[in-house]
């Protein structure tokens, strides 16, 4: 596993920064995110399942992020780009060998959620709002293995 603190203030934070969509709730919903889908550990889906990088995102949604949402915000797409070193559309692949285009793709597919971030140090809000708009019900994840793997790569209980 990348250690916790240099993801989040090599990777997560700057990232964030760089493109304009940080902030303490942001940095911890990503943390979260990454620990959760991949434990910060695996860039591909274990299994035959499609999902690339730390944040386990399917080329569906990277290319519907692009499509959808990304070109039709030009600003944020160049601060993507700027951010990520790429000059335009970076490819899906492109989230396994690189940590802040996969930081970037993960934070502006949760900034097309309407609905606010939850506070900082809201572990369960963290936990639902992960379930809710990145794993989504369909998903095999849940909310309590959250909360548990966020523990476990803390130390906390």
């Amino acid at each position: 596993m990348i250690d916790l603190h240099q993801f989040e203030n090599l990777i997560v934070t700057p990232t964030l920064n760089q493109i304009e969509l940080a902030s303490p709730a942001a940095v911890e919903l990503l943390v979260g995110t990454a620990i959760q889908e991949s434990r910060i550990t695996f860039v591909k889906q274990l299994g035959d399942g499609p999902a690339l990088g730390v944040f386990q995102m399917e080329p569906a949604t990277h290319d519907d992020i692009w499509e959808n949402y990304l070109l039709h915000r030009p600003e944020l797409a160049a601060l993507v780009a700027r951010a990520t070193r790429y000059p335009g559309i970076g490819m899906s692949h492109d989230m396994v060998g690189n940590l802040w285009y996969a930081t970037a793709m993960a934070r502006v597919h949760y900034r097309r959620v309407p609905e606010p971030l939850p506070e900082p140090g809201d572990l369960e809000g963290m936990a639902n709002y992960w379930k809710d708009h990145y794993n989504t019900h369909q998903g095999a994840g849940t909310v309590e293995e959250y909360i548990e793997h966020w523990h476990e790569a803390y130390g906390t209980d």
